[in-house]
């Protein structure tokens, strides 16, 4: 069975704020810790679905699948949270962090969804395969929408804003939806909507397998987006993939728009090769009139066009960006070392965007920034971390991260490293620290917190500046 991957994620409900919150979280870290440590071994599962052979819920070839993921987390400094996006709170901090919260949050280890995928063989050397799937939030019911979470928010202040962050995943019925044919020999090919070479290599490379909770790619999911978050997954797509021998692998993916131009189509490249317990990716992507969607302020919703609603209508930040990745990992047990360097560049679109345009699950763009990138921005991400298998239910992970813009302003900006504005220079990282106990194959129990903080000009507007978020969940696969 494929291997699930987490992607974005949100949660909502706040059970409460103050000092009582990190005395729940603390009372629940002692109790898993204590079942953890009654326990015995059993071999990791990645991110999502990853039951055995034996285990899977298949019949006549098509495999039922699916992943529950639900925890307590705290945050220092943080938004209200929200029932839309894929993981509910910011995790990380924020521009409208501006309190202290406690409640559930879905999806914090892997992002929670239902699936169906199926494998008919048709000869010798070759079978036809799909793969459908749905996310959705366990704590409200509502399927993932990470726009949703943003148009919640539109033309109010950041202290009455809840989290709302930007991603992939728009309320669309099903977040993968592909089919295609796979052979030993030849490889694998796919149509339809599909996570990209990028989601998929920072999952792979990440000490956190992309996790909302635990670190800052798959918090952010810019970065595992090439550039953008809703660049994660494509629609339109044609996806290759294919091993050279024993040792190298290769893949690319061509995102069509459905008509004439280069606008709003995206290629990916990806070589790798694995020998022994090391593996490592070279990535190469671009992606043409890349959207950064964002709330209205209250002046842009004084302005909408009539006919517009504030419940379907958002602002857009257009850009061509071109990233080059390189990412390994290296295991002897019982450590994995991890690493990654991503080098992402912005720039203005050479084919703009009119506003009005429809973005993905039916938002509409009013308001468009085709010009955002006059001077062209470069951000460089890179990320280390180690997991440590100390028997082989329970890994202990440790991970670092670091973002980092170079100032991209004019005239009186040109240069700048202060806060004073967004085109400075400025950085952002974090730090986690996180436990995983598998009691089988099926369910898991975690605990860990990841330390954030943004400087320079990547903390332009925003009213703190740090943040901490201590969780424990549990998840169950099938």
């Amino acid at each position: 069975m494929l291997k699930t991957v987490p992607h974005e994620q949100s949660a909502f409900n706040p059970l409460q704020s103050g000092s009582r919150g990190p005395r729940l979280i603390l009372c629940a870290l002692g109790l898993i810790s204590a079942v953890a440590a009654s326990v015995t071994a059993v071999a990791r599962q990645e991110t999502g679905a990853g039951t055995t052979d034996d285990d899977r819920l298949t019949w006549n070839g098509i495999t039922l699948y699916g992943a529950i993921d639900i925890g307590i987390q705290h945050d220092t400094h943080s938004a209200p949270f929200t029932p839309y996006r894929p993981s509910a709170s910011g995790n990380i901090v924020r521009q409208n962090s501006y309190q202290s919260v406690t409640g559930l949050t879905p999806s914090n280890m892997g992002q929670s969804r239902v699936g169906l995928q199926g494998n008919e063989r048709l000869n010798d050397g070759w079978s036809a395969i799909f793969q459908v799937e749905s996310f959705f939030n366990p704590q409200s019911g509502q399927l993932a929408d990470a726009l949703k979470s943003l148009a919640v928010n539109n033309g109010k202040t950041l202290t009455t804003q809840n989290v709302g962050i930007d991603g992939s995943s728009a309320g669309q019925l099903l977040q993968t939806a592909y089919v295609g044919f796979k052979s030993a020999r030849f490889g694998t090919l796919t149509f339809g909507r599909q996570q990209t070479l990028f989601a998929e290599g920072t999952t792979k490379y990440d000490p956190n397998d992309n996790a909302s909770a635990f670190g800052l790619l798959g918090a952010s999911n810019t970065y595992s987006g090439a550039g953008s978050s809703e660049t994660n997954r494509l629609d339109s797509t044609a996806r290759y993939a294919a091993g050279i021998g024993k040792v190298v692998h290769v893949g690319a993916l061509y995102k069509f728009n459905g008509s004439h131009g280069a606008a709003d189509t995206a290629v990916q490249a990806d070589i790798g090769a694995s020998i022994g317990g090391a593996s490592v990716d070279a990535y190469y992507s671009k992606v043409n009139s890349a959207i950064t969607a964002a709330s209205l302020s209250a002046a842009q919703v004084g302005l909408m066009p009539a006919g517009y609603s504030t419940e379907k209508t958002l602002t857009a930040t257009v850009s061509d960006t071109t990233t080059y990745a390189l990412m390994g990992l290296y295991k002897v047990d019982p450590l994995k070392i991890f690493a990654g360097y991503e080098h992402i560049k912005y720039a203005n679109p050479t084919n703009p965007l009119a506003a009005g345009f429809v973005n993905i699950g039916g938002y509409v763009m009013a308001f468009v920034n085709n010009t955002a990138y006059n001077q062209q921005k470069t951000v460089e991400m890179y990320w280390t971390g180690v997991r440590y298998t100390v028997i082989r239910r329970l890994d202990l992970t440790a991970a670092y991260y670091r973002a980092r813009q170079a100032a991209f302003g004019t005239g009186a900006q040109a240069g700048c490293s202060t806060a004073a504005h967004s085109t400075c220079r400025g950085s952002l990282e974090a730090f986690s620290f996180d436990a995983d106990y598998r009691f089988n194959a099926h369910f898991d129990a975690y605990l860990g917190a990841m330390y954030s903080g943004v400087h320079d000009g990547m903390a332009s507007g925003y009213l703190y500046r740090t943040n901490i978020n201590p969780t424990v969940g549990v998840r169950y696969k099938f």
